[in-house]
């Protein structure tokens, strides 16, 4: 009898001690898992600012203060020609190549959402609209002829444009990746 309240205690200090091995095994895998957290955090902050990689306009890309926006089903009067932004239609177009040209209201829609409209005078070569017309296949561009236009190529993000000489695909691999979903109020919705 004299052994037991020893026993008791030792028993009793037992549990104390194994309970706090994996209360200390909890507390090392939670450093760890927000530690990751945090990593994984600061990668996709990087991504976000800059998803496809490159983060510089190119050289003479206009940037426009956007007013008011808001849906209507009348015409705009846009203050850029093609437009680069502004109130616009309740409903998108499609991003895709067209051999017409498109509504504005609607191209300047798809534009909020993030796509990349690539114009061109309609008596442009054939051969440059073919290349034109490949964007098309990428994410989020629209490529359509722009009657009236200044310049023979013309690519517009939202709040931003460049005018082209001539179609240069390094330029518009560069206007592509710097602005598509960058500067649009509603990145990544439909196209």
């Amino acid at each position: 009898m004299g052994n037991t309240p020893k026993v008791r205690k030792l028993e009793a200090g037992r549990p104390a001690a194994q309970s706090a091995k994996p209360l200390l095994k909890y507390g090392v895998g939670l450093g760890i898992v927000a530690v990751l957290g945090l990593l994984v955090w600061f990668i996709s902050q990087d991504v976000t600012e800059n998803p496809q990689g490159v983060a510089d306009p190119p050289e003479g890309t206009e940037v426009f203060s956007i007013g008011e926006v808001a849906h209507t089903p009348n015409p705009v009067d846009y203050a850029q020609d093609p437009p680069a932004g502004g109130s616009h239609n309740a409903s998108w177009l499609t991003c895709a190549a067209y051999d017409e040209p498109v509504s504005n209201e609607f191209a300047v829609h798809s534009l909020e959402h993030g796509a990349i409209w690539i114009t061109y005078q309609p008596d442009l070569e054939a051969s440059s609209v073919d290349r034109l017309e490949g964007y098309a296949r990428r994410a989020e561009v629209i490529v359509s002829p722009y009657p009236g236009l200044d310049s023979p190529v013309v690519l517009s993000a939202w709040g931003r444009q460049l005018r082209l000489d001539a179609v240069d695909d390094t330029v518009i691999d560069q206007f592509y990746r710097a602005f598509r979903d960058r500067t649009a109020p509603e990145p990544g919705a439909s196209c």
